[in-house]
C-alpha cells in the first residue's frame, strides 16, 4: 500500500517487490491535456526518485524500460474510453489491442503475461489464469499506473511480460478535500440501449497524525455498437457492456513519527452483467460479424468480484535501513457464462447447461531492508523476503462439481540486490533471487466436455481419476545492468533480467484424458523461467525527448495457448520473441506537446520439439506492430484538447486463417474549466472506422468469436472538487 504523502515527511516506498524508474520526465509533462497542469519546464532527465522500488532508486540509475502513466494521462484517456484494457493498450507501446471485453485473454504485453498489482498486492492467478486480471479496479480511485517492461527476476512469480502497478490515489493536501464526477456515455445515434453513465465521489483529508480517503464508483454500460451501427456481439468469457460495476475504497495512515507510519487499505470491486442480450453468431468465412439482440441468456450473469485489503509498516531509519513490511490478502471470484460444453439433466430429465466459476484466495507478506551510503556513498545493498499462498479452484455453479481442482501454490523467496556507482557516470547493478515453491493437490476425476447426444446418462459424468501430489521446484533468478551516462543528454542502458512463473495449472489437470496418471509425473506442471535481454537509450534535449529500447524475450520451456476443440490449452514449447519499442516526446511550446510511439514484436515457438523455433505466434501471443502519434493543446486557461491516432499494421502467419488485416482508430477530447467545476466531451472512433478487432481476426478462428469493435462514441464527463 502507499504511503501518503505529507509535507512534513518523506514519502515512503509504495511497491515493495520491484525495482522502477521512469522515462524521462517529458513523459510526466501532460500541461496541454490537463486542467491541473504542470509547470511548462517540467521535462528533462532531472534525477527523480521513484516511490514504486525496494531500493529508492532514481529514474536515471534503473538499467531497463519504465512507463509511468500519470493522473493527468489517465484522464485524458477516460474522458475518451472507460475500458481499462484500451486505457493501457493506448498508453503502453507493446501492450495487445483491447478485446473490448470484460475477458483480457489475448492481451499480452511484449508477447507475455503480465503480472497485475494494486499498491503492490498481486492481482494474477497464475494458477488459472481467468484472464479477468486487468479488471479488479475502477481507474477513478489509481493516482498512476508503474509498468515495468520485460521479465522482472526482482519481483519473481508472474511477471514473464512486466509488471503494471495500480497505485491508488492519497489524499490531496491538508484538511478535508472532496471530488465528484459524472460521466455520460452513448453510442453516436443516441440509441436508449446505448446510454451509460459513471458516478464517482471521494472524500479524503489529513488530521495531525492521521491521513484517510474512502472513494466509492458506480457505472452502467449499455450495448455497444459498431461502425455499421450494430449491436457487437456478446461474448462467453466475459462482457463489459450491458453491465454494472462498483468500487468500494478505504485507506488510512498513521503517522508514528516523522520516519515511520502503518497504513491500512481495502478495495472491493464488483462487474456484472446485466443480462438482457443474447449472442447471434456470425460467419467468419463470409466476413458476417458475431451481433448480439435481446434475449434472456441460460444461467445466471457472468461477473468479477474481487476484495483487496493490505496493512503495511515503514521505518525510513531503522538503525540507518529502510524497512518495509506488507501483509495482504486478495479474494478473487470470476463466474462465467453459461455455454454448451457442460451438459446435466434435471430432476425432470431435461438437459441443462452449467457454467463455471475461478475462486482464488492469497495471503502474502513482502519485507524488505535497504541500507545505502555503503563503501564511500558508492553502494546500495537492498534484502527482502516474499511469501504467498494462493488456494485456487474451478467449480461448476449449478452442480457443484470440481472442473479444476483446489490447488494449494506455496511460495517463499530470498533475493539480495546491489547498485554501485562506479564513476559519477557509470553504475552497476546486479541481484539474485531464491524462489521455492510448492504445488498441492488432492485426488479428484476430470469432467467429461463431451456435448449432450440425447441420452441424459451420457451427459456431465466423470472421465478419469487422477492421482494428486505435491511437485515443487526450485529456481535461483539473476539480473545483471549497466547505466551510462554518456553526456547531459545522451543515457544508454542495458539490462539481462529473469522471471518466474508457473503454466496455467488449471488448464493442466482438468485437460488429463489418460487414466492411471499422477500430479508428481506431470512434467507439464514445470515453471516458465523467461530471460530477457534488452538495451537501451535515452536521450533529452530540453523541450525534447526520445527513448528506444530493443530486447529478446526467451524461454526454453514455455506457453503457448492453442485451441483445441473450442478450447484453449497451453502447449509447453520453446519460445523466442523479440522486439523494439521507440517513445518520444516534443514539449513544441508552452502550449502544445506531441508524443509517439512505435512497437515492433515478433515472434517463434517450437512445435515439433526439435529444439529450433519454427513457428510464428499468434494474435492470441503477439501484438500487431503499432503506431500511435498524439497532439496536446492549452488554447488557453480554461480550454484544451487531445487528439490521439494509433495504426495497428498488416501481419501475416503460417496459419493463413489468421492472417491480421490492420485498422487505424481516432480519438478525440475537449476539456473546458467552467467557473464552477470542469467538462470535457471525448469521442472514441471518431472517424466511425468499421473494423474487426484484432482478437477476433488474429487470436483465433471462430464464428461466435467474430467481433467488430466499437464505433464512434461520445462521453461527456463533468467533475467538481472542493
Amino acid at each position: 500500500m502507499q504511503a501518503f504523502q505529507r509535507p512534513r515527511h518523506k514519502q515512503l516506498s509504495l511497491l515493495p517487490l520491484v525495482l522502477v524508474s521512469a522515462l524521462p520526465a517529458t513523459v510526466l509533462a501532460q500541461a496541454s491535456a490537463s486542467t491541473n497542469s504542470q509547470e511548462a519546464n517540467d521535462h528533462g532527465l532531472d534525477p527523480l526518485v521513484i516511490t514504486a522500488t525496494r531500493n529508492q532508486s532514481r529514474e536515471d540509475e534503473t538499467p531497463q524500460k519504465i512507463t509511468i502513466i500519470t493522473r493527468e494521462q489517465i484522464e485524458q484517456q477516460l474522458a475518451i474510453t472507460q475500458d481499462p484494457g484500451q486505457v493501457l493498450s493506448n498508453l503502453i507501446p507493446s501492450y495487445s489491442p483491447s478485446r473490448q471485453k470484460l475477458s483480457n485473454a489475448g492481451e499480452t504485453f511484449r508477447g507475455r503475461s503480465p503480472l497485475f498489482l494494486i499498491d503492490g498486492v498481486p492481482q494474477s492467478n497464475p494458477l488459472r489464469d481467468s484472464s479477468r486480471d486487468s479488471y479488479t479496479i475502477d481507474l477513478s480511485m489509481v493516482e498512476r499506473i508503474e509498468v515495468i517492461h520485460g521479465a522482472s527476476a526482482e519481483h519473481g512469480l508472474g511477471a514473464t511480460g512486466g509488471i503494471i502497478n495500480y497505485v491508488t490515489k492519497r489524499p490531496e493536501g491538508a484538511g478535508v478535500n472532496q471530488h465528484v464526477g459524472v460521466r455520460l456515455t452513448s453510442d453516436d445515434d443516441f440509441e436508449s440501449a446505448g446510454f451509460g453513465h459513471k458516478l464517482n465521489y471521494r472524500l479524503s483529508g489529513q488530521t495531525r497524525d492521521w491521513d484517510y480517503l474512502v472513494a466509492a464508483s458506480r457505472q452502467e454500460r449499455g450495448i455497444f455498437y459498431d461502425g455499421s451501427d450494430d449491436e457487437v456481439g456478446i461474448a462467453y468469457p466475459g462482457e463489459l457492456q450491458n453491465s454494472t460495476s462498483y468500487d468500494l475504497m478505504a485507506k488510512a495512515a498513521y503517522w508514528i513519527d516523522d520516519d515511520q507510519n502503518v497504513k491500512v487499505s481495502l478495495n472491493r470491486f464488483e462487474l456484472e452483467g446485466d443480462g438482457d442480450y443474447v449472442p447471434v453468431p456470425g460467419d467468419r468465412d463470409a466476413g458476417v460479424a458475431t451481433t448480439a439482440r435481446k434475449g434472456n441468456p441460460d444461467g445466471d450473469p457472468g461477473y468479477n468480484k474481487v476484495t483487496t485489503a493490505s496493512v503495511s509498516y515503514s521505518h525510513d531509519d531503522w538503525l540507518g535501513n529502510s524497512l518495509n513490511a506488507q501483509l495482504y490478502t486478495q479474494r478473487f471470484r470470476a463466474q462465467f457464462a453459461t455455454t454448451p460444453y457442460f451438459p446435466y439433466p434435471d430432476s425432470a430429465g431435461n438437459t441443462l447447461y452449467d457454467q463455471t466459476r475461478n475462486e482464488s484466495d492469497k495471503l502474502g507478506a513482502k519485507f524488505t531492508l535497504s541500507r545505502d551510503g555503503l563503501l564511500d556513498d558508492r553502494l546500495t545493498l537492498t534484502t527482502g523476503l516474499d511469501l504467498l499462498q494462493d488456494d485456487t479452484r474451478q467449480m461448476l455453479v449449478h452442480t457443484d462439481r470440481t472442473y479444476v481442482p483446489e490447488t494449494r501454490f506455496r511460495n517463499a523467496a530470498v533475493f539480495l540486490q546491489g547498485d554501485y556507482a562506479l564513476t559519477n557516470a557509470l553504475s552497476l547493478h546486479a541481484g539474485i533471487r531464491q524462489e521455492y515453491a510448492e504445488l498441492e493437490v488432492d485426488d479428484y476425476s476430470t469432467v467429461d466436455r463431451s456435448t449432450d447426444d440425447g441420452n441424459p446418462e451420457n451427459v456431465t459424468r466423470d472421465l478419469v481419476d487422477v492421482k494428486g501430489g505435491n511437485p515443487d521446484f526450485n529456481e535461483t533468478l539473476y539480473n545483471a545492468g549497466i547505466v551510462y551516462q554518456a553526456t547531459d543528454w545522451a543515457q544508454i542502458y542495458a539490462n539481462y533480467s529473469e522471471g518466474f512463473g508457473m503454466p496455467d495449472v488449471g488448464r493442466v489437470l482438468r485437460g488429463i484424458e489418460t487414466p492411471g496418471l499422477d500430479v508428481d509425473s506431470l512434467l507439464t506442471l514445470q515453471p516458465i523461467v523467461t530471460d530477457n535481454r534488452e538495451i537501451g537509450a535515452r536521450f533529452d534535449w530540453d523541450r525534447y525527448g526520445l527513448e528506444l529500447s530493443y530486447y529478446e524475450s526467451n524461454s526454453d520451456y514455455g506457453e503457448r495457448l492453442t485451441e483445441e476443440n473450442g478450447t484453449w490449452v497451453g502447449s509447453r514449447e520453446k519460445t523466442e520473441i523479440q522486439g523494439i519499442e521507440i517513445t518520444g516526446e516534443a514539449q513544441v511550446s508552452d502550449a502544445h506537446q506531441l508524443r509517439l510511439s512505435y512497437a515492433h514484436t515478433e515472434g517463434k515457438s517450437d512445435t515439433d520439439g526439435d529444439g529450433s523455433v519454427d513457428t510464428k505466434l499468434t494474435g492470441i501471443n503477439i501484438a500487431p506492430d503499432t503506431l500511435r502519434l498524439a497532439w496536446s493543446a492549452a488554447w488557453n486557461e480554461k480550454l484544451s484538447s487531445h487528439l490521439q491516432y494509433s495504426r495497428y499494421f498488416d501481419r501475416s502467419v503460417d496459419d493463413p486463417k489468421l492472417a491480421f488485416d490492420g485498422y487505424g482508430l481516432l480519438d478525440a477530447s475537449l476539456a473546458y474549466r467552467l467557473p464552477v467545476g470542469r467538462t470535457s466531451l471525448g469521442v472514441e472512433n471518431l472517424t466511425d472506422e468499421d473494423y474487426f478487432t484484432y482478437y477476433s481476426q488474429a487470436a483465433r478462428v471462430s464464428d461466435e468469436y467474430y467481433f467488430k469493435g466499437r464505433g464512434r462514441t461520445f462521453t461527456l464527463s463533468y467533475q467538481l472538487d472542493f
